[in-house]
């Protein structure tokens, strides 16, 4: 459950408080004061600019947070900037100051007396002219959709273009009350999209600007600085005061005639690097052996009488340390030893590297990915050397493991090679896929990509904070979009293509990430699959418990219904002690709003599916407590399992998962085991670890549920030894847990402290 806001009483609307906006203002505030980076100091301060819009609203009341449209005037297909939470600024994307390629447009074309430039650039491509050059570039291919409204007057060009004028005068009815405002034409590009089964994880504009972003490591440069300039000074040091050793190895016990002219163009040599300003700590830090060895040649270039018989024991001390480390100074070894720290530092810096390498990705389209990234992965050729930089430097791998990002490949191979670490980055590169799909029933080509491209616009869209719940902007909605659904051809091949990718998708995310619920991200993507395939297939959002209303939609219930055509009578239901029978029962037309009701609404005339979740929980609805909604919330994802049975039923994958199901569970336990093991000592990281603790539990029962009893009865043997191997602590700590499953695997229901749940009202019994 995402915690998102706190309660407050200050710039209330549509129960969203000013709370949670103004933590986030004091935190970017602080990031722009505090770091020294001028990159990391710009970002902050544009995060600044963000949430003191998002304040301003809230104190005016001129915006209707909660709403799927926010801001008064802006239409709910206008693409709004929207910050952590799902707070909308009240800035447009397709809007704000001209981009370059648009001040170069305003200077190819004549802009009409007295026109807004905006407005004179979206006139002029529908002109004749401009809409031929529209026309153009959509079958060449050559322009890029950034947000989706840069998609509208290339459909409008091409509907008019292939008699289809009505539609398009019905798109530019639409977008007219906005056309000084918003671009509606796209970026020009010179190079056709790719689309296709293949994907990656981020364009080539993305690897490039974190490549560029690589700066010099702090440790590094302190190293290399003490390598090339202070260690000589130390050893020269330590060879004066070498020369002034007596017999038994007390140091000062002689002069040479020349030590007092050595000693002060050595502190002269000091002295400029002092004052250069830039001096490593151990060279700086009081009590350090490099520090006290430059006080008492300070303090010996005057006289040797001055020092005390402590002063001197604590000389020959840090003379000692020294020639026993490295051999006398100059002496072959200790010349050998400093060889070796002038080789480690001074290789070739990662910045220097990471700058050849962005001027490589500047060939190619930053808004696609690369079929072969080996040519970025070569040694640096002659061409490219520099002093700092000689020929044949190897890409560092933590450069290489950047690069890498870019490449177009397969989902299951991205996830094999890590490149694809979580359900959030799979839900993140699936709009890629999804894009040539949905396009699948569009019989013209140009056609085809344009909807492809204004899908991955509208993919990266941030979702809205949403109440009372209403639903995100779909895709239809968008008017160019709308009527290019109109010609789409709705064939058999491109469900059957969805419906394949559908398949492998959720196959792949439920093996890959098994101990993780699928996000919500991922969640709207694997729905829009099952749309293009034609599935009904509830699959529901994780709620966040600080925003939670009381209530659930139909198809919450939807999901729990078909969770008990799969789990009735099973593991599962014995250890949740669930009544599925009940369930079935439920009217899904009820709206569910809580057994008592809730303060707002009239009370229901009967059980409902929230009504029964708060049952569950022991707790009354009506609350605006985060625990509260947040056990209620827990319930829901029992008796729904979070769409693993709505996955599982409507694609019939049981088959397919079978021979999976066992190393599945026993990875979701293996990193329970390994989370815990872990010290934490932030209350708010318990509560998160927890809390995933308990989906990775309730994930790792229902893999159980579909496994013949001899082989739960064979995890459960497995689980114990593991659990032996432990500390004792933790042994005893978890063993309710393991005994309730035991139970459950026994035919019996599990108490209360033997059902691990993730929420509760008081402090939980995994909590440190």
């Amino acid at each position: 459950m995402t915690e998102r806001m706190h309660d407050d009483t200050t710039g209330k609307q549509s129960g969203v408080g000013s709370g949670f906006a103004a933590v986030q203002l004091a935190k970017a505030l602080t990031a722009s004061m505090a770091s020294t980076d001028p990159a990391t100091r710009e970002r902050a301060r544009m995060r600044v600019a963000s949430w003191e819009q998002v304040l301003g609203h809230l104190f005016a009341r001129s915006a209707d947070y909660g709403s799927r449209t926010p801001i008064d005037s802006v239409p709910a297909w206008a693409t709004l900037e929207v910050v952590r939470g799902g707070f909308a600024t009240g800035h447009l994307l397709a809007g704000g100051p001209l981009q370059p390629y648009e001040q170069q447009l305003l200077e190819r074309i004549s802009a009409a007396g007295g026109a807004t430039e905006r407005l004179a650039l979206n006139t002029y491509f529908l002109t004749d002219a401009g809409m031929a050059e529209l026309l153009a570039w959509l079958h060449a291919d050559h322009y890029d959709v950034q947000v989706p409204e840069e998609g509208a007057l290339l459909a409008v060009a091409w509907l008019a273009a292939n008699g289809h004028g009505d539609a398009a005068g019905d798109i530019v009815e639409a977008i007219a009350p906005y056309l000084s405002t918003l671009r509606f034409y796209p970026v020009p590009g010179d190079r056709p999209h790719h689309f296709g089964a293949r994907v990656h994880v981020q364009d080539v504009g993305a690897v490039r600007r974190q490549i560029a972003a690589i700066r010099p490591n702090r440790g590094v440069a302190a190293q290399k600085l003490a390598a090339e300039a202070w260690a000589p000074l130390h050893d020269r040091a330590i060879a004066l005061f070498a020369d002034t050793l007596g017999d038994d190895f007390w140091p000062c016990q002689r002069r040479p005639p020349d030590w007092s002219t050595r000693a002060t163009a050595l502190l002269a040599d000091y002295a400029l690097l002092y004052a250069a300003g830039d001096v490593p700590s151990k060279y700086r830090k009081r009590g350090s052996h490099y520090v006290q060895l430059h006080d008492f040649l300070r303090q010996g270039a005057a006289s040797f009488d001055t020092f005390t018989s402590r002063e001197l024991g604590r000389l020959r001390h840090i003379l000692k340390c020294s020639i026993d480390k490295r051999g006398m100074p100059f002496a072959p070894s200790s010349l050998a030893y400093r060889r070796r720290q002038l080789d480690a530092v001074r290789a070739p810096l990662h910045k220097d590297i990471a700058r050849i390498v962005e001027r490589r990705l500047e060939a190619y389209p930053a808004a696609e990915g690369l079929d072969n990234t080996e040519p970025l992965r070569q040694p640096v050729s002659v061409e490219e050397s520099s002093a700092a930089v000689p020929p044949g430097t190897a890409i560092p791998r933590q450069i290489a493991r950047k690069i890498e990002r870019c490449l177009n490949e397969t989902t299951d191979l991205l996830v094999r090679r890590g490149l694809i670490a979580s359900g959030d980055v799979l839900a993140g590169v699936l709009p890629q896929m999804t894009a040539s799909l949905r396009s699948l029933g569009i019989a013209d080509p140009a056609l085809r990509g344009l909807y492809a491209a204004v899908y991955r616009a509208f993919r990266r869209r941030r979702s809205l904070l949403l109440l009372n719940l209403q639903s995100q902007v779909r895709i239809d909605e968008l008017p160019w979009v709308a009527a290019i659904d109109r010609l789409r051809d709705q064939n058999l091949p491109s469900r059957t293509a969805a419906r394949q990718a559908l398949e492998a998708t959720a196959l792949l995310a439920l093996e890959s990430f098994p101990h993780a619920i699928l996000p919500n991200k991922l969640v709207r993507e694997l729905g829009a699959l099952a749309a293009s395939a034609g599935i009904d297939m509830p699959l529901v959002d994780e709620l966040a418990a600080d925003i939670f209303m009381g209530e659930f939609s139909p198809k919450f219930l939807e999901a729990a219904q078909l969770a008990g055509t799969l789990l009735r009578g099973s593991l599962y239901a014995a250890y949740y002690g669930i009544d599925y029978d009940a369930i079935a029962r439920l009217d899904r037309a009820r709206p569910s709003t809580g057994a008592v009701g809730w303060p707002w609404r009239s009370k229901p005339t009967g059980p409902d599916f929230a009504g029964l979740c708060a049952m569950r929980a022991g707790v009354a609805p009506g609350s605006w407590r985060p625990a509260t909604n947040g056990m209620i919330i827990e319930q829901q994802q029992i008796l729904t399992t979070q769409n693993l049975a709505a996955l599982i039923v409507r694609l019939d994958l049981r088959e397919a998962l079978q021979g999976r199901l066992q190393d599945m569970a026993r990875s979701c336990f293996k990193w329970i085991c390994a989370r815990h093991q872990m010290r934490l000592d932030d209350w708010h990281g318990q509560l998160i670890r927890v809390k995933n603790t308990a989906y990775a539990w309730r994930q790792m029962v229902f893999f159980l549920s579909l496994l013949p009893a001899q082989e739960v009865q064979a995890f459960l043997g497995w689980a114990g030894e593991c659990q032996a191997r432990l500390p004792q602590e933790w042994q005893r700590r978890f063993r309710p847990a393991l005994e309730g499953l035991e139970m459950a695997a026994d035919g019996a229901v599990p108490d209360d402290k033997s059902c691990l749940l993730g929420w509760s009202k008081d402090r939980h019994w995994l909590m440190d």
